[in-house]
């Protein structure tokens, strides 16, 4: 079981950039396991939130703890998969032992059941950038998977990929998820939020206005607008 890193808590973050808030105040508390979509318009802040949250990106202001540890503190038990693959140019297998944790790397076998699991145990010794979009994501997965966060964070994985690795790779996230890894996924897609979430938080305008079950998120919104954007409305 990784170690947890809830609750997870963000107080009055804010970044600008010139004369434009990209977070305008931040503050939020995660504190249930399971899977929690981060959801909104383009340009709420939803990326950067949790950039933030991996320590990709400093604030300008603002507050982060994740189980009473720092940011800093708390990356080596977190891992990070982004819309666009980040890949090293060597093998599918190289790849993948690159980022494993030490006891990973000594067991061969442990490499060869990752790549089964995403279905790429045949292309181990292709260059990874040779592969298709859904498979270089798979590998992405894969090789965040592999260190066994106690944190995973997803940030539009899924967008613009085949059916087949959208399935298959929520299908390892909820597995992942029940093995006691807390997931935040940012998503624009209401169906996979629905198929996904346990919990809501809804981002606009670089501020969380709503933060609920899922199931309550999507019959009853609260907020005029989570309600508008459900309702396919544009936000500004």
């Amino acid at each position: 079981m990784p170690e947890s890193l809830l609750p997870i808590r963000i107080r009055e973050l804010r970044l600008t950039k010139g004369d434009r808030a990209l977070l305008a105040g931040i503050n939020l508390t995660i504190e249930d396991p399971g899977i929690t979509v981060i959801m909104g318009p383009n340009g709420a802040g939803k990326s950067l939130m949790l950039r933030c949250l991996h320590g990709l990106i400093m604030a300008d202001q603002g507050q982060i703890s994740l189980g009473g540890l720092a940011v800093a503190d708390s990356r080596s038990h977190q891992a990070m998969v982004f819309q666009n693959p980040v890949l090293l140019r060597r093998t599918v297998l190289q790849n993948l032992a690159f980022a494993a944790p030490e006891a990973a790397k000594g067991s061969p076998w442990r490499l060869i059941d990752a790549l089964e699991a995403v279905h790429l145990a045949d292309r181990a010794d292709q260059p990874a950038r040779t592969l298709s979009v859904g498979e270089q994501q798979r590998l992405a997965l894969a090789r965040a998977l592999l260190t066994e966060p106690a944190l995973l964070l997803l940030d539009e994985a899924t967008a613009s990929l085949d059916p087949a690795s959208v399935v298959l790779i929520e299908s390892l996230v909820k597995a992942q998820s029940a093995r006691g890894t807390k997931v935040i996924l940012v998503s624009h897609d209401h169906s996979q939020a629905r198929r996904m979430a346990d919990e809501i938080v809804f981002v606009s305008a670089g501020r969380v206005v709503e933060q609920r079950p899922a199931t309550q998120f999507f019959t009853q919104p609260e907020t005029a607008a989570a309600k508008a954007y459900l309702a396919g409305e544009i936000l500004l």
